[in-house]
């Protein structure tokens, strides 16, 4: 239950519209419910602005869906990362409204109130090989609630692909650089633009890149200022960290 959804039945019982018996039914899963498997933390949305997300990988599809139900009930968004399309059809049956975008592996259940979008992220890709994880960032900044632009396969084996695209980073209020290989591409665009990058190093490469491992040092030891490093081939962290900076940079703008 996000902070509208209380101020809503507040307002409800203030008004005489909703009995006190009520509004406890209501809030009665706050700030937890438990399913037994899984205690699912239904007051995130009011400290954090955006409920729990479900990370799918490890669960079975029936608990996936049961935690989307619950999450669903209090009419926030529902995102479901690493899903699979079992998955995705075991919560549509709970939250009818649910769709999966299968190269990000995301599932995704609208909200009831959605916010206007604010805040710009522009998604860059060092390769084709890493959009998966460039696809996952994307879909969980959008579902936050960001203007998201997509820029792929612009690494620094051909520098001038990303060159050409030096409007979209000047305008963008987080910028996201997913990359494999030797990781480059994240300081070559925090050196370019003014914003703040999240970069994210991906298991794409060969035997000496170490499943993610040499990107990850490269980013971590980048010289470019307003770098910050997520996990090896963490897209769901990298949307989550740049929409929040993104939605917060447009308030204050």
């Amino acid at each position: 239950m996000d902070r509208n959804k209380i101020e809503e039945l507040l307002r409800a019982v203030a008004a005489g519209e909703l009995s006190v018996d009520d509004a406890v039914e209501r809030l009665k899963h706050l700030p937890y419910a438990n399913l037994g498997f899984a205690r699912v933390d239904t007051h995130r949305a009011l400290r954090a602005g955006f409920p729990e997300v479900i990370f799918c990988q490890g669960k079975k599809p029936a608990q996936a869906a049961a935690i989307a139900a619950r999450i669903a009930e209090t009419g926030a968004a529902v995102l479901a990362t690493r899903a699979t399309r079992e998955i995705c059809e075991a919560i549509r049956e709970e939250c009818p409204g649910a769709r999966y975008h299968e190269e990000a592996r995301v599932v995704v259940v609208p909200g009831e109130t959605a916010s206007e979008p604010r805040g710009r992220v522009l998604v860059l890709s060092a390769g084709t090989a890493d959009i998966p994880v460039a696809e996952e960032a994307a879909v969980v900044a959008e579902t936050i609630g960001c203007h998201v632009e997509r820029v792929y396969d612009v690494g620094v084996a051909g520098l001038h692909r990303l060159l050409d695209k030096l409007d979209a980073i000047y305008k963008a209020d987080c910028i996201i650089v997913v990359a494999g290989m030797e990781g480059a591409l994240a300081s070559v665009v925090a050196g370019l633009g003014g914003g703040p990058v999240v970069a994210v190093p991906t298991s794409v490469g060969y035997g000496a890149s170490f499943g993610g491992i040499a990107p990850l040092l490269t980013m971590l030891n980048s010289c470019a200022g307003g770098v910050v490093v997520v996990n090896i081939d963490n897209g769901f962290g990298a949307g989550y960290a740049a929409a929040l900076v993104a939605r917060r940079g447009a308030v204050e703008k």
